[in-house]
């Protein structure tokens, strides 16, 4: 009998996130030869704790077929657990449930700590003789995930998308600032990426001829509120108006900061913004024109618009979760698939693998050379770098009575042969 497969995911979502998981779920199906039953573990690692394991494999192949332009978590649940070296309940749980269900194949889709989670799960099997091939499949946002010579991976599957997102948004933000400028001369808008700048970095894909009126500030700009005041305040003597790209991240005060069980900081959860931060700043020190300082803070969105996302995001993240599937029917356990850039002018990717115990809990960081020298944008490198990943056109999302046609797994669960469970860490 063929071992079976348990897929999940973990930490925020992004708009390809299934895509990805289409690649997996899709190629075990295509092999059964090698691969049994496709579960996914529903929310994550928490749901494989709680024996909640989605049987794909009765899914109808449309509902697969749509994860691709499926956003979010939604098709299978997320979640933000984080399996630490003290819990031995948890890690013990994980092997009676994989034992219980035949599960031979284990994939972790996620960031740096689903990476961690993923090489945990991988030596745990090996030390406790469970014949368990586990492969991480790479996502974020944030473009986080590896080092920073990008030579464990070169993007993250989400990133494309999400930059794409904010050079369309930052253009329709000029727009709003041409139109508006005599009463709203400054607007500021806030990108996520926590301590990461790629993200705000995406702005300057909206006009690479550096035509607007257009500051960037990252959070390892390391720019205090004055001179970013005055840099603004500059801009609008110069040009009238001024938009303003900050990040979530960037350090100029208390924001009331919540952080998740990973430890990681919640900006959209927090008491105040960076934006309004510096909206407040600029309005009570005065603008040197008429009017005031707006600010716009999209939120989530920024992980769930479909309609923006990058085909060749999509493509990538299809492939990469493709890659992992392989990888896993070739017995190589502990790996992450991954995504590197061939050398040349004209972009091209190969798929590969990383051992997951250099990606887990790795965390990249922004160039410093890609930051000009006046630290309010970023260098043409940076352009270069991430102008292939928006792609060209507009995604092709199925319509339904005039709404989006997502996908909807009928709650088809294997049977439960433990004892119930609640993880540790919920307790």
């Amino acid at each position: 009998m063929n071992k079976n497969v348990v897929v999940a995911q973990s930490g925020g979502p992004s708009p390809v996130i299934n895509s990805s998981l289409r690649g997996v779920v899709e190629t075990c199906l295509e092999m059964p030869d090698r691969f049994g039953t496709v579960y996914a573990g529903y929310h994550g690692i928490e749901g494989v704790l709680r024996e909640e394991l989605l049987d794909i494999s009765a899914q109808s192949r449309e509902e697969i077929a749509l994860l691709s332009v499926t956003p979010a978590a939604g098709a299978i649940g997320t979640c933000r657990y984080k399996l630490k070296p003290d819990q031995a309940e948890d890690f013990d749980r994980v092997i009676e449930v994989f034992r219980a269900h035949n599960v031979g194949y284990f994939f972790y889709n996620g960031g740096n700590d689903s990476m961690d989670t993923a090489h945990k799960v991988a030596q745990l099997a090996a030390e406790r003789g469970l014949d368990l091939v586990a492969v991480g499949v790479p996502k974020t946002i944030d473009n986080d995930v590896g080092d920073s010579e990008f030579k464990l991976i070169d993007h993250t599957p989400g990133y494309g998308s999400v930059a794409r997102l904010w050079a369309l948004m930052v253009q329709g933000a000029e727009e709003e600032n041409r139109g508006s400028s005599p009463a709203d001369p400054v607007l500021v808008l806030q990108a996520m990426g926590r301590r990461i700048g790629y993200i705000p970095a995406a702005a300057r894909l909206a006009d690479p001829e550096r035509q607007m009126p257009l500051l960037i500030v990252l959070a390892e700009s390391g720019i205090e509120m004055p001179e970013l005041a005055d840099r603004v305040n500059d801009m609008v003597k110069k040009r009238g108006r001024a938009v303003v790209v900050v990040s979530e991240g960037l350090e100029l005060g208390d924001l009331g900061e919540t952080r998740d069980s990973f430890g990681h900081v919640q900006f959209s959860a927090s008491r105040t913004t960076v934006a309004s931060m510096v909206v407040n700043y600029l309005n009570d020190h005065g603008l040197p024109v008429q009017g005031s300082a707006r600010s716009n803070v999209p939120g989530t969105h920024q992980r769930h618009d479909i309609a923006y996302a990058s085909t060749v995001d999509l493509a990538e993240a299809y492939a990469v979760g493709q890659k992992a599937a392989l990888l896993a029917a070739e017995g190589e356990s502990g790996y992450m698939a991954t995504i590197l850039r061939e050398p040349g002018d004209i972009y091209s990717v190969r798929y590969d693998k990383v051992p997951l115990e250099q990606v887990a809990n790795s965390e990249r960081t922004f160039p410093a050379e890609w930051i000009t020298e006046d630290r309010t944008d970023v260098t043409d490198d940076f352009l270069r770098y991430a102008r292939p990943l928006i792609g060209e056109g507009w995604p092709s999302i199925p319509m339904v009575d005039g709404l989006q046609r997502f996908t909807r797994f009928e709650p088809l669960f294997a049977e439960q042969k433990l004892i119930k469970y609640v993880p540790q860490g919920l307790r």
